[in-house]
């Protein structure tokens, strides 16, 4: 199951939140830069994100039960929102702790090793998030993907304060160490924002990509082509699995043993071409007038009621 290969790649992601919290601490601590507060803090919040995926991705493993019978991957998106909340949090702690620098700038020390320290934690967040979105994209994961842009909107974070310290260095200027604080959290703010937003998407029952949605057309081209009939093709998301439904037209005189092989020889070919996608397609007469009339999801009761 890709949520079990996902759950993974979380530990990693785990492991590298507590490295980077400890370095750009210490980064901290040495040159007193409330830039490189922010940044910590960031990591703080990497950590907490990390361990929700780990829950969430643990949650979705579970098989369906009668109370969820489509399965728990939903599960998911719980850990995305979580992080998003998380994020404006965390910018609203960094931007209170540079509102009082910017009225009160102070010295920063020992830039150098500082510096040093928040470049090692830098690159680390690099390689993981680079690890993590591959990983989010082979497995479909929402979780991963989500950890994988906030690392990156860190690491980008990172290269911010790096330069705004290195501008204090050269000219003196330490009112720019809270004015790139405060533009960090407007960051990552935004990428909070951002990031709530795939998640609102995913739990509206999103439909599947447009390139997936090519792909089914495409597997279907053929029958077409031959006489067959498709409509009411209905698709949507569910953490790392989707669900594919649609209609399978066919002549009247076939027998249901026909059809039924017909139907299964097309839904193995699109759990071939889409791994990780459950298919349900319903059989029906394409000479019949009724055929075409169930098409709509909020189908009325009188709609059923005045079929011949």
């Amino acid at each position: 199951m890709s949520a079990h290969a996902a759950r993974r790649y979380t530990l990693l992601s785990i492991a590298a939140a507590l490295l980077t919290i400890g370095l750009k601490t210490g980064a901290y601590l040495l040159t007193g830069s409330v830039g490189l507060l922010s940044d910590a803090m960031e990591s703080g919040v990497n950590l907490v994100a990390a361990i929700v995926a780990f829950w969430a991705l643990s949650y979705a493993m579970k098989p369906a039960d009668d109370d969820h019978p489509f399965g728990h991957t939903k599960a998911e998106y719980f850990s995305s929102g979580i992080e998003s909340v998380l994020i404006v949090i965390a910018a609203s702690s960094i931007a209170i702790a540079a509102w009082g620098r910017l009225f009160n700038p102070q010295p920063i020390e020992q830039i150098g090793l500082g510096l040093a320290l928040s470049f090692i934690a830098t690159a680390i967040n690099g390689g993981v998030a680079w690890i993590l979105l591959r990983a989010g994209k082979r497995l479909r994961s929402i979780t991963l993907r989500a950890d994988a842009h906030h690392l990156l909107t860190d690491v980008w974070t990172s290269f911010g304060v790096a330069i705004a310290i290195l501008l204090v260095k050269l000219t003196g200027w330490l009112i720019l160490d809270p004015i790139i604080a405060l533009l960090v959290a407007a960051n990552i703010v935004w990428a909070g924002f951002r990031l709530l937003q795939e998640t609102g998407t995913g739990l509206m029952d999103s439909a599947i990509s447009t390139a997936d949605q090519t792909q089914i057309m495409e597997i279907l081209a053929p029958y077409k082509q031959q006489g067959i009939l498709f409509h009411a093709l209905k698709t949507r998301n569910a953490g790392s699995r989707s669900f594919v439904t649609f209609h399978v037209l066919v002549p009247g005189e076939w027998s249901v043993h026909t059809g039924h092989n017909l139907c299964e020889e097309i839904e193995l070919a699109i759990i071939r071409a889409l791994p990780g996608t459950y298919v349900m397609t319903h059989l029906e007469p394409k000479e019949d007038a009724s055929s075409w009339l169930d098409q709509d999801l909020d189908r009325a009761p009188q709609d059923i009621d005045s079929i011949p």
